[in-house]
């Protein structure tokens, strides 16, 4: 395989695709900035809080899903491939589109950090980069280590322009297009 430089990845999204289509179930993958990465597999602790933020949503926007693990299009010119925590999107709006979704209609992603190596690279710098150049309006990242949630929101080239922390236990504003509130405390169980 031919070294990685920023002007030439690893491979194409083809071969990543036929690859990622052949993997063993316990092995998820994501190609990010032309580097195909393993994601690990969630703890208990991990799905506990994609659950938790599961039900808010759908207590507080019904017409709205958390999408567990959608396979979306990310990147300029679509040549990532990321498998957020969560894709909250309108019902039905993956229908038909396969493994890897385009990003339209998805008005927020959301990580959720593991016990791993690669956290920080991947959930940290290269997710907000990766779902900002797909437009898609809000990132929320669910940060287990730092016992805070950051949201980013207003993409503009590639870059979102607002990022907040919250620490767990505060009242969590989302902003529109997402409009929701999030009591936090119930993480700090969730934290470690």
């Amino acid at each position: 395989m031919t070294p990685r430089t920023p002007a030439r990845p690893q491979m194409s999204v083809d071969e990543f695709e036929e690859l990622a289509r052949r993997a063993p179930e316990m092995v998820r993958l994501e190609f990010i900035n032309g580097k195909v990465q393993v994601k690990p597999v969630p703890d208990g602790n991990h799905g506990a809080i994609v659950m938790w933020l599961l039900k808010q949503c759908m207590r507080q926007r019904p017409e709205l899903s958390l999408y567990p693990e959608q396979g979306l299009k990310v990147e300029a010119y679509r040549k990532g491939r990321a498998r957020p925590d969560g894709a909250l999107a309108p019902d039905e709006n993956f229908v038909g589109q396969g493994e890897w979704a385009e990003p339209a209609g998805v008005l927020m992603t959301v990580e959720v950090t593991s016990r791993d190596a690669d956290t920080n690279r991947r959930d940290r710098v290269e997710k907000p980069d990766g779902y900002a150049g797909a437009t898609i309006p809000i990132y929320l990242l669910v940060d287990r280590d730092a016992r805070s949630l950051t949201v980013h929101a207003e993409p503009k080239n590639g870059e979102y322009r607002s990022r907040m922390t919250y620490d767990f236990g505060e009242v969590v504003e989302l902003p529109e297009p997402v409009g929701i509130t999030l009591e936090t405390e119930k993480l700090k169980d969730y934290a470690d």
